[in-house]
């Protein structure tokens, strides 16, 4: 058993379900004059620079989504800010009548960008020993702590990836995603986590850097490491980059940091459902992730008989590196009711499906709506779980019925399918406590983000979707019976009209 008994967090979900009612009922305005700044700036921090001229790679996208790293390859300051810039980094800005959108590499809710990184490492060729924020908006890292910290790092992690000699930490600042989407921010904070780690591990992939995500650490430790304030702010994953480091020294005292930030907005609205939620998750020391780690495997997703066989892609490959696919990716806006090739389907498919590299499961179960894909009647489908084949659940045109799940928008029913993830939560809570959600949610988000960059490698559009819960579930029963959905996606061919980032 993790923290918790998964009480809160089942109630968190059930809470912040989308329905009919509760979409009509809560509709507000957004006050535009309030909205946060996208960044967590210390303007008493000088910045270091990051450089430029970044390393890039030859290896096409398809072959490096499933995040599986080469040889090993040894870490320095340009290739940290290779994957800094491919994950988290500005590609690209656009003007509007409310001012200016700094757009990210990847994915993220409502384009508030609430998720910051911040650096702890041993020193590298370029970059001394410390704990840095890295600042998105001018690129730079800003100095924390001077020093080999990463000795606090093994120690919330119980050892996990404990050669690494770079960890990046991954934390929300709630506000800065809760001024739109209020309670729900929770959910987020693993949605766009996830489809961050998916550009990282597909870019260091393509560098041959080794990388691991750690979701058990003790919360408390990593929060006073970063100084996150634990009224607005919480951490989320740590990944470690590359392998064979030096050992850590034993961890320096931490003092409290107490820099200055510019605020955030006017006014910020605390929502304590989402402080709840986190809280119940936590884990408070070392023992108790190690005993959270231990938790047995989930158990083998049963068969079903495979109605479409995937095959393997062909024709429709886009030979492009990464990062390519990564500065052209965006969030479709409009998709033409043309149909895609079966093998971009499979492709999609098996690249969403890959086994991450985290240290604990809660694998998802991917399901299909076909309307316009070549060679696969149109209707509802689960995926099989080797990725393999579908297994076809009810024929039919169901355009009108994914417009309705996708909170009656056109994307969903325009699109050539749409995927969805659903778990069953009960088993997850029983294995892993409250935790367990987060897990479940950043694999579900961790297929999202593949799915992103799958679709744009291969020519095509995608874009992420909230959905009505309960309505999806009853969509897919009573194969889906009992399972909660966590991450939903359109695909299709791209219209005229695309924005760079989900909006």
């Amino acid at each position: 058993m993790g923290s918790g008994d998964g009480h809160t967090l089942r109630a968190y979900h059930d809470r912040t379900k989308h329905s009919v009612a509760s979409v009509r009922v809560g509709a507000w305005p957004l006050d535009w004059d309030n909205r946060p700044l996208p960044f967590k700036v210390s303007p008493e921090l000088e910045p270091i620079p990051l450089p430029t001229d970044l390393p890039g790679s030859q290896r096409l996208a398809l072959d490096v989504i499933d995040g599986v790293g080469g040889t090993g390859r040894p870490l320095d300051l340009a290739t940290l800010a290779h994957l800094l810039y491919f994950s988290v980094g500005i590609v690209r800005q656009r003007r509007w009548s409310g001012g200016e959108i700094f757009f990210r590499a990847a994915a993220c809710t409502g384009a508030l960008y609430h998720v910051d990184v911040y650096v702890v490492t041993a020193a590298i060729p370029g970059l001394d020993a410390g704990v840095y924020h890295f600042s998105p908006h001018d690129f730079a890292l800003r100095r924390l702590r001077t020093g080999d910290h990463r000795g606090h790092v093994i120690a919330a992690t119980a050892a996990h990836a404990a050669t690494a000699p770079v960890h990046l930490l991954f934390a929300s600042t709630f506000w800065r995603n809760a001024w739109k989407y209020r309670d729900r921010t929770y959910r987020h904070c693993f949605w766009d986590t996830g489809t961050i780690a998916a550009n990282l591990l597909a870019t260091a992939a393509a560098l041959d850097v080794r990388t691991a995500l750690v979701t058990g650490f003790a919360d408390e430790a990593l929060r006073a490491l970063v100084d996150l304030d634990p009224m607005r702010e919480a951490p989320l994953l740590v990944a470690a980059l590359g392998e064979d480091a030096p050992p850590a020294p034993p961890p320096p005292p931490l003092a409290p940091l107490g820099f200055a930030t510019l605020p955030l907005s006017r006014t910020e609205i605390d929502y304590p459902l989402v402080r709840e939620a986190h809280a119940a998750s936590t884990l408070p020391d070392e023992d108790s992730v190690r005993h959270w780690r231990s938790s047995p495997p989930p158990e083998a997703p049963r068969d079903d008989t495979p109605d479409v066989a995937l095959a393997a892609p062909a024709s429709s490959v886009v030979r492009e590196p990464i990062e390519a696919v990564i500065l052209r990716r965006g969030s479709t806006r409009r998709f033409p009711r043309a149909p895609i090739p079966a093998d971009a389907l499979a492709a999609i498919i098996r690249a969403a499906a890959t086994s991450a590299p985290l240290d604990v499961r809660a694998p998802t179960t991917c399901y299909v709506v076909a309307h316009a894909v070549d060679g696969v009647d149109p209707g509802a489908y689960v995926v099989t779980p080797d990725a393999a084949a579908l297994t076809r659940l009810e024929r039919g045109d169901f355009r009108r019925t994914t417009g309705f799940l996708g909170l009656g928008q056109e994307l969903p029913a325009d699109a050539a399918c749409c995927l969805y993830w659903l778990t069953d939560l009960e088993p997850v809570f029983q294995r892993l406590g409250d935790r367990g959600y987060r897990v479940a949610s950043l694999e579900a988000a961790l297929a999202g983000g593949r799915t992103y960059l799958a679709a744009y490698a291969l020519g095509l559009g995608a874009t992420g979707l909230t959905f009505f819960d309960d309505e999806v579930t009853a969509f897919f029963s009573p194969h889906a019976t009992g399972r909660s959905v966590l991450f939903h996606m359109a695909v299709g061919r791209r219209g005229q009209h695309t924005v760079p980032r989900d909006a």
